[in-house]
């Protein structure tokens, strides 16, 4: 039987076989259960066709390794160090082939050496291992053990090679697996030369294609080239060590293989993209070329999703790294990295991105170097290029290309080749899934941080009466997105809303239901609710969107005249109250509902005095919560947190998420929210009784231009006079049997507001040309920085907010 290639002396002991050795080919299915059985696996193994198919393969082959379940025992007739990735082949979670050896005692023939290997089938079809196996005896030179001078033989795979007989594989494999049809082969087929071709490798040296010998019949009498004949029925015998220029090519054919193998160790470490992109770019250097820039489509760099249509001439293209090994610097202004870059049409890297495809340029010659530089303006690459040699390759995903890297070789180093075209596609495709990866990872990362950023309101650091400053925290684990909340809402009468609320769970189910509900409570506190009637609505509101609809809810209006909060709480952890006084921080006793969503569970409104620069602190659970640890002592912690001395509102948040949460390592999200109470002093207020007579709007003028000539305000009496005017002479109008109120607060605006007892509100008209009135909101509209109206079961209040070109003045810091 034919060994292989043609030997070219006297064959010695101790030279190693190469090319065609005799294979068994066995098929075993999803249950373990061999169902083909080839002619070579009846000589190897001792066992028909007929006995073999349909009974299970660890009683037949010495590669049980691959098929018996974890934690059984070898059977008696083999043993031997199998692949560790060949435990799952069966089940379909390991995709790589495996290779190894085992010794099998048989009662005729003694022990026999088989070299096996096991390719992991996918498809519709039942075949779920393929399994290769030949006798070593033939392949060792000298005697009969291994430590006799013989060669020591191991299998194994090579990847995109041309070897002789690779394609004999496609050819005659269907011949050899009875009963199968030519779909079912040529499937296989496909998947052992995805794969990798079956090699043999030589005391680890030399590592030489598998020409199979199917086993069929040769016909007597073929000679080789040097007059030896290998007649049909001959036994193997070792031939010749492989020519000179044969081992050239395979031992560059596998410091390829090494490098790839090396390459694919190291790039994608981690889903971060800019991360990733250095590791495929330094990879390449100094092993497999001089010089590596890899450049990606913006959209890919930008995390924008994946991109649409191929690239031309208008698309866009950072160079987002650089690696070589000339002198540190040198090519920092020719191709500096982060550079935005459209790339000309009758270039090499244009045709590269177009096509998909790699270009090689053996040798760049000074006229190619001149055109190619010619079509970049301001900008000469040619003592970068210029007698270089050249390898351009897509980095591809999905068939798009996302970017592509440009590799050089210096003068003096062996030229790209075809060869090198195959490995620098190879690396490129491994590294182009890698980068894929990452970009779907920041891709998937933005929408959720946009997704999330457009949920938590934009807090106003300065309100009428108090400084507020605020933090969230992602949770290490939810991609950025959760259901934790904080607001703000400016109210009438100088009087804010401070919210903090938690959806039940985590992930965008959680967002988006935080952002309906973070909706309602901002339209219903305007309509100046009472805490507990917010929540209660809130309640219903959650049923009436879905079981699924759970949270707590924390919601607090503070007066900064009065110096009260009114505060209502669903389920919440309570907030801390930190004093003025003597820096003694307090968790509030309030009365706490049920969740929002839970339905049936009544909300009370708690009453709390404050004194100025009492600092109020609303957080989540996120923050005080640690797994098998009692909440209490996290409630204890934020309380000595809180009242730590800082020199400012930030400083005071950064002392808390530093205390409760050192090392960043919470899992949920945290939402933060603190409030600096600093009151409104009485002399910024001025408040009138007006009677319900039109000679009160006169009345009404003088005492506006009189207060604010005492707050040294004169820019805004004339506009304030005008707008004051307006309102009293609507509510003198409207107006039943009560007083009129009028109010001044000064703070960093100047808020009035004019109150009357009839309930209906203020509508804006639009008044026509002839009508008399109407125009009296139209005008507040016009002249005010806000104004609004709201209503209670007593009557309205009309306010207005006048910007101030001159600022109060100043008042010592409360802190």
């Amino acid at each position: 039987m034919d060994l292989g290639v043609p030997p070219q002396r006297t064959p010695q002991p101790h030279d190693a076989a190469a090319g065609r050795v005799p294979l068994a080919v066995v098929v075993v299915d999803a249950d373990g259960l061999v169902s083909h059985w080839s002619t070579g696996a009846r000589r190897l193994f001792g066992v028909s066709r007929k006995d073999a198919v349909g009974c299970p393969a660890e009683e037949l082959l010495p590669v049980t390794g691959a098929l018996r379940r974890q934690g059984d025992p070898l059977p008696d007739r083999a043993y031997a160090d199998f692949g560790p990735e060949l435990d799952s082949s069966l089940s379909g979670s390991v995709v790589y082939p495996a290779a190894g050896r085992a010794r099998v005692d048989e009662p005729d023939r003694g022990r026999i050496d088989v070299l096996w290997w096991a390719y992991p089938l996918v498809g519709p079809g039942p075949e779920r291992l393929l399994v290769l196996a030949a006798d070593a005896g033939p392949l060792r030179g000298g005697g009969e053990g291994e430590g006799q001078g013989s060669e020591t033989v191991a299998p194994g795979f090579a990847l995109h090679t041309d070897f002789p007989g690779y394609r004999e594989l496609s050819s005659r494999l269907p011949e050899i697996l009875p009963s199968m049809s030519v779909r079912e082969a040529t499937r296989i087929i496909s998947q052992v030369l995805e794969l990798g071709y079956p090699v043999l490798e030589f005391s680890r040296h030399d590592r030489i294609p598998v020409t199979p010998d199917w086993g069929a019949p040769q016909r007597a009498g073929r000679r080789h080239a040097d007059g030896l004949q290998a007649r049909a029925g001959d036994a193997p015998v070792p031939h010749a060590a492989p020519r000179p220029e044969l081992d050239l090519e395979y031992a560059a054919v596998r410091e390829r293989l090494e490098f790839l193998n090396e390459v694919s160790g190291r790039i994608g470490t981690s889903l971060d993209l800019e991360r990733t992109i250095r590791e495929v770019t330094s990879a390449a250097v100094p092993r497999f070329t001089d010089f590596a820039g890899t450049h990606l489509r913006a959209a890919v760099l930008a995390g924008e999703g994946f991109p649409e249509g191929p690239p031309d001439v208008t698309t866009i293209w950072h160079r987002v790294w650089v690696e070589h090994n000339d002198e540190p610097g040198r090519w920092d202004d020719t191709v500096p990295v982060g550079e935005s870059i459209a790339f000309p049409e009758h270039t090499p890297f244009f045709q590269c991105m177009v096509t998909g495809e790699p270009v090689i340029v053996p040798y760049v010659s000074e006229e190619l170097s001149n055109r190619i530089s010619g079509e970049f303006e301001k900008r000469d690459l040619r003592p970068l290029i210029t007698h270089r040699s050249l390898l351009i390759v897509p980095l591809k995903a999905r068939d798009v290309v996302l970017g592509f890297m440009v590799l050089m070789r210096r003068p003096g180093r062996e030229p790209f080749d075809d060869m090198d075209r195959t490995t620098g596609a190879e690396l490129a495709a491994r590294a182009g899934l890698v980068l894929d990866n990452a970009r779907m990872y920041t891709y998937q990362e933005n929408v959720a941080e946009t997704l999330q950023d457009s949920m938590l309101p934009q807090i106003e650091p300065r309100m009428a009466g108090c400084d507020i400053a605020t933090r969230y925290l992602p949770g290490a684990r939810l991609g950025r997105v959760g259901g934790d909340w904080f607001d703000s809402v400016k109210l009438p009468g100088s009087r804010t809303a401070l919210v903090v609320g938690d959806v039940m769970g985590h992930g965008l189910n959680s967002a988006a239901m935080m952002g309906q509900l973070r909706t309602a409570v901002l339209t219903m506190a305007t309509m100046e609710m009472p805490p507990a009637q917010l929540l209660r609505n809130l309640d219903d509101l959650a049923r009436r969107l879905g079981e699924q609809y759970l949270a707590t809810c924390l919601y607090a209006v503070y007066d900064p005249i009065r110096s009260e909060l009114q505060i209502a709480n669903a389920g919440h952890i309570p907030p801390v109250l930190v004093r003025a006084e003597d820096g003694r921080a307090e968790l509030l006793d309030l009365p706490t509902g049920a969740p929002v969503g839970v339905g049936g569970v009544a909300f009370e409104t708690a009453t709390v005095r404050v004194r100025p620069g009492d600092r109020l602190v609303l957080c989540t659970d996120g923050l005080v919560e640690v797994r098998g640890q009692d909440i209490g002592a996290g409630l204890a912690a934020l309380c000595a947190s809180a009242a730590h001395p800082a020199a400012s509102m930030d400083d005071a948040c950064d002392t808390i998420i530093r205390a409760l949460n050192p090392r960043g390592g919470r899992k949920d999200d945290v939402a933060l929210l603190m409030a600096r109470l600093n009151g409104i002093p009485d002399g910024d207020v001025a408040a009138w009784q007006l009677a319900l007579d039109p000679r009160e709007v006169a009345r009404a003028r003088r005492l506006v231009h009189g207060r604010l000539l005492d707050w040294d305000l004169p820019d805004a009496v004339e506009a304030a006079e005008l707008m004051v005017s307006e309102l009293v002479t609507n509510a003198v109008k409207y107006g039943r049997t009560h007083h009129i109120g009028l109010r001044l607060v000064r703070t960093n605006a100047l808020l009035c507001e004019v109150t009357d007892d009839e309930p209906a509100p203020a509508t804006l008209l639009d008044a026509a040309a002839d009508d008399e009135s109407g125009r009296g909101l139209v005008l507040v509209s016009s002249l005010a920085r806000e104004w609004g109206t709201s209503t209670t079961a007593r009557g309205k209040t009309v306010w207005f907010e006048l910007a101030l070109s001159r600022l109060p003045r100043p008042r010592p810091n409360a802190w």
